[in-house]
């Protein structure tokens, strides 16, 4: 008899605390920055902590390496919701660079090597890597030194300015390089 399997939910990923506010902050004296981003000076925690109640607002550690550590009196909520969009601004920034594959063999044709050259140079154009793959079947693997070259002659058609980022290697079934556009 067969068993049968049951789709268990996925484990929820634990919320990380990552500022510390309140009674969680654990440094015996804190470098206090007020409401308005005025520097209050170094002061003991429970005093810090009396001033950000006094102010109905929390007290947020927000650079815990210091000596002391870098306190501010702000509302926890409205401190998470910046803290978020901060990380949100930086991750649409970031430039995504993918790693684009061009296969190529000893017996590639002239027409499929254009195709694959201009190919290649779209894809140097977009800022993408390219990895290029030649790939060695049966006797071929034999004969390493005309796969060097096909690649070598490969790169010299390239027209698109480009540096390489890993040299020419041997893999299992063959051989690849890494070029990226200049």
């Amino acid at each position: 008899m067969r068993r049968r399997r049951h789709n268990r939910p996925k484990p929820k990923p634990q919320v990380v605390i990552r500022f510390r506010s309140n009674e969680q902050i654990l440094a015996p004296t804190v470098f206090l920055i007020g409401v308005d981003g005025e520097p209050l000076g170094e002061m003991p925690t429970a005093d810090a902590l009396a001033k950000a109640r006094a102010d109905d607002l929390d007290l947020i550690e927000v650079s815990p390496q210091a000596t002391p550590p870098v306190c501010k009196i702000l509302e926890y909520g409205k401190f998470q919701y910046q803290q978020t969009k901060k990380e949100q601004a930086s991750k649409s920034n970031q430039k995504k660079v993918d790693i684009k594959g061009i296969r190529l063999s000893i017996r590639t044709d002239v027409h499929d090597l254009n195709f694959k050259k201009e190919q290649a140079e779209k894809f140097l154009t977009k800022g993408h890597k390219v990895k290029i793959e030649i790939l060695l079947r049966g006797r071929e693997k034999a004969m390493p030194e005309r796969a060097r070259a096909a690649v070598d002659a490969f790169l010299a058609t390239l027209t698109i300015p480009y540096r390489v980022e890993e040299e020419l290697k041997r893999f299992q079934r063959g051989f690849n390089i890494l070029i990226v556009p200049e």
